[in-house]
């Protein structure tokens, strides 16, 4: 090792040498090294982590800030905690927010009774894995204290508790977050993106969803996006490609919001975030980090390594309630078993 004299001081030079200073006490004072290119890419690293933390907490916030809350909590006993986290997403058809106008432009309808159009569970598994199921609105099942009838009939008869109660009586899995949407806040967001991409294989036209769109992809407004989603009467699988149709809308919004050109611009983004905040309803229990951890939830579902699903179908019957879809009672229990467990979805449910 070699020394050098440095202001009559002998220190080491070399990779570890430490240029030593004297002070005007006499005191040597080291002078501070200069910081290599991985300490500078580090800082600036913590620093643009920090400023997207802080910004994703303030769309967060945001749309926190907005939300309706209902008491969606059932009475009497309930399924225990699985290991991941169950949410239940919800699409009233309630138009009590809508004008005569509204309802004539969105082709609503002018009804008063309040059922659920969507009823969805997302959930995720303690490996990140998260599944967005569909349960068809016309499945038969117990409505406590009402007997059997459609599972949206219990959103009528009671309300969220009710809807809670009924899915976790059918399912065995508790529900640990309620999210409600109805047609003018599906509308508004919609709106607020900007319109949502889908691709038709072939045109589509209905006449009760106010709707006739083209083949090919295209861009879809509110109205549009509303009426593709509820649209079933001219659906050659009925109910059943509603809930596929739904699940690729939910898909391409989430994409939409989380797109750069959205995203990135908080000139968009907060007005965006504050409308999606204004358009749903949650249970009393969530904060805000249970907001965070539904969106991702969705985000992930929604992905490529998302899983998304129908309850398996076991056929129709005709009942007091009208024409009903029955579950396979055996895959379906093997569905719900993994949501239970916290494991994934068999791969054969996966269709």
């Amino acid at each position: 090792m070699q020394q050098t004299q440095v202001f009559g001081r002998v220190s080491a030079s070399g990779a570890n040498a430490t240029t030593v200073l004297p002070s005007a006490t006499g005191t040597d004072v080291p002078t501070k090294r200069r910081r290599g290119p991985v300490g500078w890419f580090l800082r600036v690293l913590a620093v643009v982590l920090a400023v997207l933390v802080g910004y994703g907490a303030l769309l967060v916030g945001v749309a926190y800030t907005g939300l309706d809350r209902v008491d969606a909590v059932p009475a009497g006993d309930r399924p225990v905690p699985g290991p991941g986290r169950t949410w239940l997403l919800v699409g009233s058809d309630s138009r009590e927010n809508l004008t005569e106008e509204q309802k004539s432009e969105l082709s609503t309808g002018s009804s008063d009774g309040r059922l659920t159009d969507t009823i969805m569970m997302l959930t995720t598994a303690p490996d990140g894995v998260a599944t967005l199921i569909s349960i068809p609105r016309d499945s038969l099942v117990e409505i406590p204290g009402y007997g059997e009838n459609k599972i949206n009939a219990a959103y009528a008869f009671g309300g969220p508790p009710l809807l809670v109660q009924t899915v976790e009586g059918a399912t065995g899995v508790r529900i640990d977050g309620y999210v409600e949407v109805g047609f003018d806040g599906f509308f508004e967001i919609v709106q607020a993106v900007g319109g949502v991409e889908v691709c038709l294989d072939a045109p589509m036209n209905d006449e009760r969803a106010g709707i006739d769109l083209p083949a090919g992809c295209q861009t879809l407004d509110g109205a549009e996006a509303l009426g593709f989603v509820r649209a079933r009467y001219s659906d050659p699988e009925g109910d059943f490609g509603r809930v596929e149709r739904q699940r690729q809308f939910v898909s391409a919004l989430a994409d939409e919001v989380v797109s750069p050109a959205v995203l990135l611009n908080p000139f968009v983004a907060v007005p965006l975030f504050a409308t999606i905040g204004d358009a749903l309803t949650v249970d009393d229990g969530s904060g805000p980090i249970d907001l965070a951890r539904f969106g991702l939830a969705a985000l992930r579902a929604t992905g490529e390594n998302g899983q998304m699903l129908t309850v398996p179908f076991g056929g129709y019957a005709t009942t007091d309630a009208g024409s009903v879809v029955l579950w396979d009672e055996a895959e379906a229990e093997a569905l719900w078993s993994a949501v239970r467990d916290g494991t994934r979805v068999p791969p054969r449910l996966l269709k």
